[in-house]
């Protein structure tokens, strides 16, 4: 079943999204050559605490850390720990926040110094997917317009799609119904209505969408031909006046 929010659940989804927005930005302006992940982690929770929230992702079923922090091949869930960045990674930043009794959630892709055009390129197109995807956060629009907005774009310029991770429902819980494949057809699926909040999170390769589970650690996801992936995300609203980003100061992913 998909939750909808009343006014007053959205007013707090909203106070909390502007905390998970704000370290997510304070993350992408510490981005730089030679800091550890296990730093930016640090940061984030310390962050997210000063402001009243909770680090949703720490402990959510045994996660060891505050945010994800995927370099590169890594497409999610990336365990924070010793990996130093370098010139020419490039880093995807997840963060939740707990707020009010609502969970937020928002993600972001940044180059670490200089990168290859081509980087540049799929992070701009991964912006641009999440950008497509909003705006089909519309009543009366269908779960499947949203995931086919990402996929159109992303696989007129020649990207991979993933399709073994979703987009999803966002709320009193961190994932609620439904699953929203980043993929899919127009015209399909649950029809969108006001009070409605979803975390909408397209994950485009330089390849292809196949992925693998890391053997070491049984968190991160990576992709499967070791290309290069791009994550941008934002929790967002349906609201009788359109799409309403909760998380709209993200980082590069507002």
């Amino acid at each position: 079943m998909i939750v909808r929010k009343s006014k007053t659940e959205l007013e707090a989804m909203a106070e909390g999204g502007r905390i998970t927005a704000a370290c997510l930005k304070l993350l992408e302006e510490n981005v730089r050559p030679g800091v550890t992940t296990r730093e930016l982690d640090r940061l984030a929770e310390e962050f997210i605490y000063d402001r009243g929230g909770k680090p949703e992702f720490k402990g959510y079923q045994g996660f060891p850390a505050s945010i994800c922090a995927s370099p590169n091949a890594m497409i999610v869930h990336g365990i924070p720990g010793s990996y130093r960045l370098k010139t020419g990674d490039i880093i995807s930043l997840d963060v939740g926040v707990r707020y009010e009794g609502f969970v937020t959630d928002s993600a972001t892709t940044v180059p670490v110094g200089h990168v290859p055009d081509e980087v540049v390129r799929l992070l701009g197109t991964t912006r641009e997917c999440l950008a497509a995807a909003t705006d089909q956060m519309r009543a009366g629009k269908r779960l499947g317009d949203v995931g086919h907005a990402i996929q159109s774009l992303a696989e007129s310029r020649g990207y991979g799609v993933v399709r073994d991770l979703v987009s999803h429902g966002v709320g009193r819980q961190m994932h609620e119904d439904p699953q929203i494949p980043n993929y899919g057809s127009p015209g399909t699926g649950p029809r969108l209505l006001p009070g409605m909040t979803f975390a909408i999170e397209p994950m485009i390769t330089l390849g292809d969408y196949d992925i693998r589970l890391s053997e070491w650690d049984g968190w991160s996801i990576y992709t499967a031909d070791g290309s290069l992936s791009a994550h941008f995300e934002n929790t967002i609203a349906v609201t009788e006046n359109g799409p309403l980003v909760l998380t709209e100061n993200g980082g590069s992913g507002g």
